[in-house]
């Protein structure tokens, strides 16, 4: 699978939806950065680029908790093809919004793979270290392929050079939050990804 340019966060809404965007219905979101429908139309998007280029596989996708869990959801749901499914849960934020670089194993996965085509979904690469380690260690396995898809990658000039075969949405560097994203535990439950008001940070 080659890699696919990602689309740049913008608002592609109708009046109607901005009418309904325009008041988020979470305190603390600042503005809506990708509308619930944008999502979904390019989750439908990768699913089918998955399923013809494992059509003659049964992939692991292997879901990085807890960021990537409504993606996941949704993409599995739109594919169909045969697939695995295993989660590993990798942390370097804490309740931070800044990634610390320290990358710690909260949950391995259950299977094993060597020989097997993994595909890695991720929520938003940011600074690239929690990925890089993850493929590190991944690659010691012996899988025969990986791949990953991510939601969402970050402009950052400082951003490692990481492997990122399929991404959603190219955004600005902000602290996003919704769609599985979250600050200090909240906000995961947005079906839409908003950059987070500073103020919320900035008073904790």
């Amino acid at each position: 699978m080659g890699t696919i340019e990602p689309t740049d966060a913008q608002d592609t809404s109708t009046p109607d939806d901005r009418a309904i965007l325009a008041e988020p219905r979470a305190g603390g979101v600042a503005r809506i950065l990708v509308a619930e429908q944008d999502l979904q139309r390019e989750v439908r998007a990768i699913a089918g680029e998955l399923d013809r280029e494992y059509a003659d596989d049964v992939p692991l996708m292997v879901g990085v908790l807890t960021g990537a869990v409504a993606f996941m959801a949704d993409l599995m749901k739109a594919m169909t093809i045969p697939l695995t499914v295993d989660f590993m849960a990798i942390s370097s934020y804490g309740a931070a919004t800044r990634s610390s670089g320290v990358v710690r194993i909260l949950k391995d996965l259950n299977e094993e793979i060597i020989g097997r085509r993994v595909i890695i979904v991720e929520d938003i690469v940011d600074s690239g270290l929690t990925l890089q380690y993850l493929l590190d260690m991944l690659r010691t396995r012996q899988p025969r392929d990986i791949r990953v898809v991510a939601l969402l990658k970050k402009d950052k000039p400082d951003a490692i050079p990481v492997q990122v075969d399929r991404v959603g949405f190219r955004i600005p560097d902000e602290f996003v939050i919704g769609y599985g994203l979250d600050y200090a535990g909240q906000y995961r439950n947005l079906p839409y990804v908003a950059i987070l008001d500073e103020r919320v940070y900035a008073t904790t």
